[in-house]
């Protein structure tokens, strides 16, 4: 049987997930003060907590009531409530604007990429200073400051609330992008600690390029990169075993994937000039269509890491591109696109790890095991430490006599 309390707390939490950024940005449009804003809807949900049951019959008007009284209150302390409270009745504009609002005001390129994830995840997540410190590995102190930091910057830099319009919304729309790859980046891939994948940060991300294609339906990059993230992410328990080893894409067992996820992903695809997310979802897409690995199209891959590369003049996707041309064409071909990469990435692990794979494939053990050793002292976290490990010595005995 359910007790108020449980009637309360569930009804709170479900009115915090589904309605914190409309929220927020509500708010956010009618006070001009991102601070404000929060704080005011916090308070809101905070009497929320002591106030429900009964809960209200359309929840979300009533926190919006409750915060903006409570924006009152704080304002009315102040010396700038005159100026202020005529804001607090502006009507309401569409909610989607508000929260595209939000978003790129969250994003804006004069905070740093640290200050844009911070707070994207904070304020349009919703997520709590502990949980964005905690996905992250830092600690709550920390996170608090640099969020605090990056709200001051907004106010102080007369950063504006708005979406930008002409030729720099696809400027400021690549870079809201980028904000959200990185923030699902660090949990697909993460750069340090003992877990390569957790969970929490790639699920963000891809809950927040739900909201972002929600808001621009008919973008086809902002599409491309929720596919390109839930296609990766599909085959997140088939990528490290029950002990935490390593899996490589090719020894995955592909049943474990999720493939309604995949699914889903490819439907988000639509035709759209060759962007950076179209080609990788292209290529994500690729991978996760082989029913086996050697079913797998090398050569298509390898074309479009091609374009990808042209397009981007990526060193990374340069890496990327030589092991497919390696698994399409021979390890050879794939060595000889990895000359010249180490002054732009003297610190990519994967470098040297690729170049000590295809090295090994081609026999030359002896370059093979020190390429291992040069990628073990940069790589950052224990599942690739220790499968690069086992890699070196099983390379090692084949220079036994």
């Amino acid at each position: 049987m359910n007790t108020r309390s449980d009637v309360r707390n569930g009804a709170v939490e479900q009115a915090y997930r589904e309605h914190w950024a409309r929220l927020l940005a509500l708010l956010t449009a009618q006070l001009r003060d991102l601070d404000l804003a929060e704080e005011s809807l916090q308070d809101a949900f905070a009497a929320a907590v002591s106030t429900w049951p009964p809960v209200p019959a359309n929840p979300p008007a009533w926190l919006l009531t409750a915060a903006r009284r409570r924006a009152v209150d704080r304002l009315r302390r102040t010396a700038v409530a005159a100026r202020k409270l005529p804001l607090l009745v502006v009507e309401e504009q569409p909610a989607h604007d508000d929260r595209l609002r939000l978003i790129f005001t969250c994003c804006h390129p004069a905070l740093s990429m640290e200050a844009r994830v911070a707070l994207t995840l904070r304020c349009v997540g919703g997520l709590t200073t502990r949980q964005i410190a905690r996905m992250f590995l830092v600690g709550e102190a920390t996170m608090a400051a640099r969020i605090t930091r990056a709200k001051k910057k907004i106010s102080q830099a007369g950063i504006p609330y708005r979406v930008p319009a002409g030729p720099e919304l696809r400027e400021r729309l690549d870079g809201v992008l980028a904000v959200l790859y990185l923030i699902f980046t660090e949990g697909y891939a993460a750069t340090e600690g003992d877990e390569l994948i957790r969970d929490e940060p790639a699920t963000e991300a891809i809950a927040l390029a739900r909201l972002l294609v929600s808001l621009l339906p008919d973008d086809s990059e902002v599409r491309a990169l929720q596919a390109l993230m839930m296609l990766h992410h599909a085959r997140r328990h088939a990528r490290v075993t029950s002990d935490g080893r390593l899996v490589t894409l090719a020894e995955q067992d592909r049943t474990l994937w999720r493939h309604d996820e995949i699914e889903e992903a490819l439907g988000l695809l639509i035709p759209g000039p060759p962007g950076p997310y179209l080609l990788q979802a292209a290529i994500a897409a690729e991978h996760t269509s082989a029913a086996r690995a050697e079913d797998t199209d090398w050569v298509a891959i390898a074309a479009l890491y091609g374009m990808l590369e042209e397009l981007t003049g990526s060193a990374v996707v340069r890496l990327n591109r030589a092991v497919a041309v390696a698994e399409a064409a021979g390890a050879a071909e794939g060595l000889a696109l990895l000359e010249g990469l180490e002054t732009e990435l003297p610190h990519h692990h994967l470098l040297p790890a690729t170049r000590a794979e295809l090295l090994r494939r081609l026999g030359r053990a002896e370059e093979a095991v020190a390429e291992y050793g040069r990628a073990l002292a940069l790589v950052g976290t224990q599942q690739e430490r220790e499968f690069l490990l086992s890699r070196r010595t099983e390379t090692e005995r084949r220079l036994c006599p």
